[in-house]
C-alpha cells in the first residue's frame, strides 16, 4: 500500500548486485524488504518507511546472462543523512535472492539537492552559449551550420557487403534498420542517422553480424514486401525491436509524424515471434513428446541420439556440465529453463534441439541450435 504522503527525495542509494542463479525483480525486491526487515526496530523498516513516506518507491534493474543475474537497486530517501546511511548500509547484508547466492555492493548515495544545483549551473552555461551564439552568429557558427547540413546529405557504403548507411552507423549503440537506400536518405531528413539498408529481400551477413553486436530496430515499409523480409530477419537475425511505416505505405513516403510514431510503437521481435507460435504448433518426433510427459514436473533431462535413441537421463542440476562432455547428442529434452549458458554449450557440441518447459527472455536466438518449449510441438 502506497503513502498518500509527498515524497520529498534528498537522497539517492544506488547499489549493484550480482546472483548465482536467474531471478527475476520481485525476489530481488522480496529480498530487499525481508532480509533488511527487524535489522535495527521499526524506525529504520523499509516497510513502514514506505508507507510513510519518508523513502520511495524502490527500483529495480537486472539482466540475466550465463546463468547469472546483475543488476542494480536505487532507493529514494527523504530521511536524514545518518538514516539513509544505515540503510545503505544494510543492502550489504543481503547475501540470498530467492534460493540463490546474491552479493550486494553499496556504489554510491548521491545528494540530490547538490545534483540538483549542479544541473541547474550546467543548464544556465548552455543557456548563455546559445543565447550569445544567436544573438551574434560568426563566420565559424556558420561554417559549422553548413557543415552540419553537408553531413547529413551523405550516404556511406558500410561493411563488406557496401551497404547503405548514415554518418552515425559506427558510433550509435542503437540503430535501425531499413530496406533501400531511399528510405536512408529520407531519415536523414528528419536527423536520423543511424540508420544501414538491407538493399534486397535476402539478409547480408552485414546485418545479422550487426544484429548481435549493437541494439537493432528493423524499420520496415508498410507492405507485402515488408512482410516478407520480417519473416526472413526472425529466421536469421538477432534484431529487438520491430518497427512499419503505416499500412500500404514506404518508409521514405512517411511523413515526420509518422515515423516518430512508428518507432516510438516498436514491438519487441520476442513478441512477433510469440504471436506467430501460437497460430501453428511445431511437428516433432514421437520420441520427443513422449519424453516431455515423461520429464514434466521432474526436473530431470533425457539425451538423444540423431536416431532419437536414449542416450542418458540425468537431473536438470548436472545438464550443463553433462553437455560439455557428451557425445553423439542431437536433442536434449529437459524439465527447466532453456538459459544463455546451455545455448552456448548446445552450440559448441552441435546439439541441434533444445526442448524445454520456458525459454528465459534474455537468451540470444543461434543460428545453429532450434529452441523449442513444451507448448511448442506436438507428434
Amino acid at each position: 500500500m502506497g503513502s498518500s504522503q509527498t515524497l520529498t527525495v534528498k537522497y539517492v542509494v544506488q547499489a549493484s548486485f550480482e546472483v548465482e542463479g536467474v531471478v527475476e525483480k520481485p525476489d530481488v525486491i522480496g529480498a530487499v524488504f525481508g532480509q533488511t526487515e527487524g535489522l535495527f526496530g521499526p524506525e529504520l523498516d523499509l516497510r513502514e518507511l514506505q508507507k510513510s513516506g519518508r523513502i520511495g518507491r524502490i527500483e529495480i534493474d537486472l539482466k540475466s546472462e550465463k546463468d547469472k543475474t546483475t543488476g542494480s537497486i536505487i532507493i529514494p530517501s527523504s530521511l536524514d543523512r545518518v538514516s539513509t546511511a544505515i540503510l545503505a548500509a544494510s543492502l550489504e547484508s543481503i547475501n540470498r535472492v530467492g534460493p540463490c547466492a546474491a552479493k550486494v555492493t553499496l556504489e554510491k548515495v548521491e545528494d540530490i539537492r547538490d545534483a540538483r544545483r549542479r544541473a541547474i549551473i550546467e543548464r544556465a552555461k548552455s543557456i548563455l552559449k546559445e543565447w550569445t551564439i544567436e544573438a551574434a552568429p560568426g563566420t565559424e557558427e556558420v561554417f559549422k551550420e553548413v557543415s552540419e547540413t553537408l553531413r547529413l546529405a551523405r550516404v556511406e557504403a558500410y561493411g563488406p557487403d557496401q551497404l547503405p548507411a548514415g554518418p552515425d552507423i559506427d558510433s550509435a549503440k542503437e540503430i535501425i534498420i531499413v530496406e533501400g537506400r531511399a528510405d536512408i536518405i529520407h531519415l536523414m531528413k528528419f536527423g536520423i542517422q543511424n540508420t544501414v539498408a538491407l538493399e534486397g529481400a535476402k539478409i547480408p551477413d552485414t546485418i545479422i553480424k550487426l544484429s548481435r553486436e549493437k541494439e537493432c530496430t528493423a524499420f520496415l515499409d508498410g507492405d507485402r514486401g515488408g512482410d516478407l523480409i520480417l519473416k526472413e530477419l526472425l529466421q536469421v537475425t538477432d534484431v529487438k525491436y520491430i518497427a512499419r511505416a503505416p499500412p500500404g505505405k514506404e518508409v521514405e513516403e512517411s511523413t515526420a509524424k509518422e515515423i516518430e510514431e512508428a518507432l516510438k510503437s516498436r514491438v519487441p521481435m520476442r513478441e512477433v515471434k510469440g504471436a506467430k507460435k501460437e497460430h501453428r504448433k511445431i511437428l516433432v518426433p514421437k520420441q520427443i513428446v513422449k519424453a516431455t510427459k515423461e520429464l514434466e514436473g521432474t526436473l530431470e533431462a533425457i539425451l538423444l541420439s540423431e536416431k532419437m535413441k536414449q542416450i542418458e537421463r540425468i537431473p536438470v542440476s548436472e545438464l550443463a556440465e553433462k553437455l560439455q562432455q557428451a557425445k553423439a547428442v542431437d536433442t536434449v529434452v529437459f524439465d527447466g529453463v532453456i538459459t544463455q549458458r546451455l545455448i552456448d554449450v548446445a552450440s559448441e557440441r552441435n546439439i541441434k534441439y533444445l526442448v524445454a518447459a520456458r525459454v528465459s527472455d534474455v537468451v540470444k536466438q543461434p543460428l545453429n541450435v532450434h529452441l523449442l518449449t513444451f507448448a511448442d510441438i506436438q507428434s
